[in-house]
Order: structure tokens, then C-alpha cells, then sequence
């Protein structure tokens, strides 16, 4: 999926400045445990994803008051999206407190912001500041209580008695071939009957068969609906609850490709939620917004995560051992590891997992979200050698609440300093893998020192200054670079990476016990 959708995505990051209208940013202050919290959108179909309870329908329906839509627009202020129960008898009601929400767009190139307030006390409205006014926009806003219905409400029975005629509207070439690219049917037509404010379309096969959308499955009534309702939106803000509901995976890919299409062509931003890991992956990493409570039942906004990550949240990282570690330095030399530890132990393919791209400092928020997933058991830990201590391994496991393998690649810097050093002092082991002799690394290496040594920066960025060069003289990646020598290291006995690979191969072992 990742591949069919790179061209898109590519298309879409570039996009992105140019739209006429695009909500950067949705901020919420005291509103069911948003406290104070600024949530950036950054690709233009953004993703709300986490679990039950974290705020992901808040966030959208906040979403949707970001603009006055015009025809209809008492239907998404937030005293009516966010209603409280303040009943003039009884001993019960909702918390009467001040809140905020503001946003930022950009509107044909220039900034704006706008906000809405409601003050702590009596009062049920939400109000702007004086004189301002939201911009004008199409807004499109899908829950699942417009999915329901309607074929489970009365007022279509009362259509069904009616004697009046019913205003008939077919589906055009667009929005039956919209529908038709996830759906494993080929209509004639698709008619929506309408009577007064209700709506009920009828279908009919290729084949011949005719049925109303009270036959048909969720997943056919949701996509024939979206495709109703979307198909031909433009300069619109596109909002969808729990987007997967009643669709098949599959079905959930090709959806969210349609959707970033239609974003591409018709100027559409859209933001959805979701349970689905499946929706998740059919965007890039800037496009997730992910959202879980702390111990208090603050709104807390994850950085976007790696997959390992994310598989461990839904549940999908227990077939193997899931080694979280910095960057993709550290990955190609946790990699070099494993190619000794491979056939030493007998690995089958798809045994361990590497994960990457997180800060040091995200790692115990990862282990306590592991262990509230009931996934920690499921993973170890390799921190760079600048982050070694005691206080570090005692932060993770507090957070895991379990003794989880925490390890620290060698080296007390960054792990681009060891590998240059790995690469010096063993030029005639590490050479022929480079596909050259020990005297031409030699001479690559102290030409390298000699021209970066006397830089004014910090060891880390000379270090990957230098193995950025000479990978790229050798025709390598650097990652690749560090992998070779993790691999000599690690079949070398007494060097410093000895300690990392005796911790990973225990790791492996005591999955294996579990029968993880």
C-alpha cells in the first residue's frame, strides 16, 4: 500500500501550500481533558487515531467549527456540537468551566486565526470575539449516527405510506464509478428518493437486481453515501467519524486513496478518526494525529509513530521480538548484530522487527503505552551509548512495569563516533566489504580527519559528516556502513559491542521461552 500511494503522498506534501483554504491548527482548552492543547495538521487528509475515550471525535467535531459553512451554519457552532446538561431541577449537571478553541489557517497565502469562547458559569453559548467572523467554507461533517441512518428511523416508514411522489436524483458517471472502485458491484444506476429532509437511495445491478439501502450491508450503504455526498466536493474541509466503519481492509485502503485524490484534484482538506491500523498506514507519518490520556485523563498528542509502534498499539507486534532503537544509524548497527545472531540462534525470517525514528527521550512514553496494549513484553530497548545510565533503564521499566531488556549501543557518544573508530582500526576487516583495500580506506579515512577534525561542531555532526562522505565515495548508505561494522564487532570477542549482543540474543531466548 506504502508504494502505491508514494506518488500521491509526494504530490499531496507539495499541494499543500498552494490550496486556497487549509486549517493548520485546531487548539483545545478545557473541554473533556483537553487542556491547553495545540494539534498541528500537517498533510492535507489527516488521520485522528487512538483509543476508545482519547478525544479523537472532539478533535473533529472541533474541527468542523473552524469555518461558517453557510447555508447551514448554527449546525456546527460548538453549543450545538458540544451541548451540556444543565437542568434548572436536579442534582446533576455537566461542569460549568471556561472553554477555548481557536485555529489557524491559510487562507490564498496570508495567515489567519480565529476562535470561539465559552466563559465558566451559567451560560450555554459559545461566543467569537467581537467583529470577527470565520472564514466561509464548505464543510461536509459524517459521524456514525448519519451512517444509521436512515433506514432504522421511522420517518422512512412514514416515506414508505406516503401516497406523495418522491423527488427522484441518480447518481452520476462520477459518483457511481467513485463507488464502484471499492465495491465489488457494477450498478445500472443509483437513485436517491427524497421526501421532505428524508433519503433513501435504491440501487440496481448490472445484472438486474434492485434493492433499497435498507438491504443493503454497511459497507455498501456507507461508500454509496460518501459518494453521494463527496464526490464532487471542491475547496472543502471533509470530515469523517470512525472512517473504516463496516468496511472491509481492503476496501479501507482504496477509501483512503480516493480520499487523498480527491484532496489532490479538488482542493479538499480532510480529516478523519479511526480504530483501523489499515487507515493508518495509507498515509504518511505527518498525516496521524495520535491521541491517549494520561493517568489524570489529560488529552495527550503522541509524536507520529514508527510502524513497530504502531503495530504494538493494535495489537499486531506479538509474532516477533520488536527492538525499539533511535534513528537509522542505530537500526544499521542493531542489523549488524543480528546478521551474526541470525544463523547463530537458528532465526527464521520475520522473528524480530526493528523499529526506529523516536527520540531517547520518547522511549519510557513507549514502554507505558506498550504495557497499557499489553504489548511490552514484546519488545526491548537500544538507546544510543550517549544516553547510558542507570536513571535511563530504571525511567523505561517503571514505565513498562516490567523488567524489560534495555540495552546501550558502545561507546559513550553517538553511535556515528564508534563506527568511524570500528572503521580506523579495522580497515584490512572492514575494506573488502566496502569493495576496496585496507590502504585506500586508510587514506579515505585520515583525508576525512584531517579535513573535518579541525570543525567547529559537536562530535556527533563531524562523525556523521565523515561517514556521510565516505559512503557515499564507496557508493553506500551510511546505515549500510554501520552494519558491517556492527557485524565484524559482534563476531570479534572482547569488543565493546559484546554487552548489546549477549543482551539481544538473551532478548531472543527468553521470547522464544514465552512462546511469544
Amino acid at each position: 500500500m506504502p508504494e502505491r500511494a508514494a506518488p500521491i503522498w509526494d504530490d499531496l506534501r507539495a499541494k499543500r501550500r498552494f490550496m486556497p483554504v487549509y486549517l493548520e491548527s485546531v487548539s483545545i482548552d478545557g473541554l473533556r481533558g483537553f487542556v491547553d492543547l495545540r494539534v498541528p495538521i500537517d498533510y492535507p487528509v489527516a488521520v485522528i487515531a487512538g483509543g476508545n475515550g482519547s478525544g479523537k471525535t472532539t478533535l473533529l467535531l472541533a474541527a468542523a467549527c473552524a469555518f461558517n459553512p453557510g447555508n447551514d451554519s448554527r449546525r456546527f457552532t460548538p453549543s450545538v456540537l458540544f451541548p451540556s446538561y444543565r437542568p434548572k431541577t436536579g442534582d446533576f449537571s455537566d461542569d460549568d468551566r471556561e472553554v477555548n478553541l481557536s485555529f489557524e489557517y491559510a487562507i490564498d497565502g496570508l495567515r489567519a486565526t480565529r476562535s470561539w469562547r465559552k466563559q465558566a458559569g451559567p451560560t450555554r453559548r459559545f461566543r467569537r470575539r467581537a467583529g470577527e467572523q470565520l472564514p466561509e467554507h464548505d464543510v461536509y461533517l459524517r459521524t456514525l449516527r448519519n451512517l444509521a441512518d436512515p433506514s432504522e428511523t421511522r420517518v422512512v416508514t412514514r416515506m414508505m405510506r406516503s401516497t406523495n411522489s418522491h423527488q427522484r436524483t441518480p447518481f452520476d458517471a462520477t459518483q457511481i464509478a467513485w463507488a464502484e472502485r471499492m465495491l465489488p458491484f457494477r450498478y445500472s444506476s443509483v437513485i436517491d428518493l427524497a421526501s421532505a429532509a428524508t433519503h433513501l437511495l435504491v440501487a440496481a445491478q448490472s445484472d438486474g437486481a434492485a434493492y433499497s439501502e435498507l438491504h443493503m450491508a454497511a459497507g455498501e450503504r456507507a461508500i454509496l453515501r460518501l459518494a453521494q455526498e463527496i464526490a464532487h466536493r471542491s475547496r472543502a474541509l471533509v470530515l469523517i467519524d470512525e472512517v473504516e466503519a463496516g468496511l472491509h481492509p481492503f476496501v479501507q485502503q482504496v477509501l483512503m486513496l480516493q480520499l487523498q485524490q480527491l484532496a489532490l484534484t479538488n482542493d479538499v482538506q480532510v480529516i478523519v478518526t479511526t480504530h483501523s491500523p489499515v487507515i493508518l498506514d495509507s498515509v504518511p507519518p505527518e498525516a496521524r494525529i495520535l491521541l491517549d490520556r494520561d493517568e489524570s485523563g489529560r488529552v495527550l498528542q503522541h509524536p507520529p509513530y514508527h510502524d513497530v509502534v504502531q503495530d504494538a498499539l493494535y495489537g499486531r507486534a506479538s509474532e516477533a521480538l520488536n527492538i525499539l532503537c533511535e534513528d537509522a544509524i542505530a537500526e544499521g548497527v542493531v542489523n549488524g548484530i543480528f546478521d551474526v545472531l541470525q544463523p547463530r540462534l537458528g532465526l527464521r525470517p520475520g522473528s524480530y522487527r526493528i523499529g526506529r525514528d523516536t527520540g531517547a527521550d520518547e522511549f519510557p512514553g513507549h514502554a507505558r503505552a506498550f504495557r497499557k496494549f499489553g504489548q511490552v513484553r514484546n519488545f526491548a530497548f537500544v538507546l544510543d551509548g550517549d544516553q547510558r545510565s542507570d536513571e535511563t533503564v530504571a525511567r523505561i521499566q517503571r514505565a513498562a512495569d516490567a523488567e524489560v531488556p534495555v540495552a546501550f549501543l558502545p561507546g559513550d557518544g553517538s553511535p556515528e563516533e564508534w563506527v568511524w573508530d570500528v572503521l580506523r582500526d579495522r580497515t584490512v576487516d572492514t575494506a573488502p566489504l566496502l569493495g576496496t583495500d585496507a590502504a585506500n580506506l586508510s587514506a579515505q579515512i585520515e583525508r576525512r580527519n584531517a579535513l573535518y577534525d579541525a570543525a567547529s561542531d559537536t562530535p556527533t555532526r563531524i562523525a556523521k559528516a565523515k561517514l556521510d562522505s565516505l559512503a557515499e565515495n564507496y557508493a553506500h548508505s551510511a546505515p549500510n556502513i554501520c552494519r558491517i561494522a556492527a557485524r565484524i564487532e559482534t563476531e570479534r570477542k572482547g569488543s565493546d559491542i559484546g554487552p548489546v549482543a549477549a543482551l539481544l540474543e538473551q532478548a531472543i531466548r527468553e521470547w522464544r521461552r514465552a512462546g511469544r
